[in-house]
């Protein structure tokens, strides 16, 4: 398995699609709510069966989503990336609480709704001397998919992270509305220039075309629906 992380990789074509190589897992998951309207899990609804390497649609136009189909030479896509490559560390708020820490990066923010329920997460996090209060900040920061939010433990100043097999998601809503690719377990992505981004547990990848932070998500999926 080692091995096989180590050739695993997400390449960025200049306007094109999202080439990805090492037989990266390919699946599909929903946002389920709960009784209240809030998202409260992650749903697997399909799993793809991919080669070795296949690209993946990044303009929002093709019609074999999530693959690519080549439309995005017919649409001339701008894929401009525009995103800085500044270390989340170093770009995320800290808010501290009784016992977890929050960093929180709202530029990575691509409104999954997670961190809403039972209060938010930021209130949570200054309950978090409560056992409950502690145990849902630290579910709704691993159903972040983007990593904007991190909890960490306050004693030892570790990240809280969820476990996860390398793969990539395509996301939707509870309302069916297709979100960002969900980038699991630090598959490295690397820029049409060459250059790697930080490789972190959770990101998500832009595939409607219209973010201004790409090669990131930034919700603007909510924008075109």
């Amino acid at each position: 398995m080692d091995q096989i992380k180590q050739v695993r990789k997400i390449k960025i074509t200049e306007n094109g699609p999202y080439t990805v190589s090492g037989s990266v897992p390919l699946s599909e998951e929903k946002i389920v709510n709960d009784a209240d309207g809030f998202p409260l899990k992650w749903e697997k609804i399909k799993e793809h069966h991919c080669k070795e390497e296949y690209s993946l649609c990044r303009c929002g136009h093709s019609k074999n989503k999530p693959f690519c189909d080549k439309n995005h030479k017919e649409i001339n896509f701008n894929g401009e990336e525009t995103a800085s490559n500044v270390p989340f560390e170093k770009q995320a708020e800290t808010i501290v609480g009784p016992e977890l820490i929050l960093k929180d990066s709202p530029p990575l923010c691509v409104h999954a709704r997670f961190c809403d329920r039972a209060g938010g997460i930021w209130d949570l996090v200054q309950k978090s001397d409560e056992k409950k209060s502690k145990k849902i900040a630290i579910e709704e920061a691993f159903n972040c998919p983007s990593g904007r939010l991190v909890v960490k433990d306050k004693k030892t100043g570790q990240a809280i992270e969820p476990e996860f097999e390398q793969s990539i998601s395509a996301t939707e809503d509870a309302e069916g509305i297709a979100g960002p690719l969900w980038v699991k377990d630090g598959i490295p992505i690397e820029s049409a220039q060459g250059q790697t981004y930080e490789v972190r547990n959770r990101i998500t990848l832009c595939r409607c075309g219209h973010s201004k932070n790409k090669p990131f998500c930034d919700g603007s999926h909510y924008l075109i629906s």
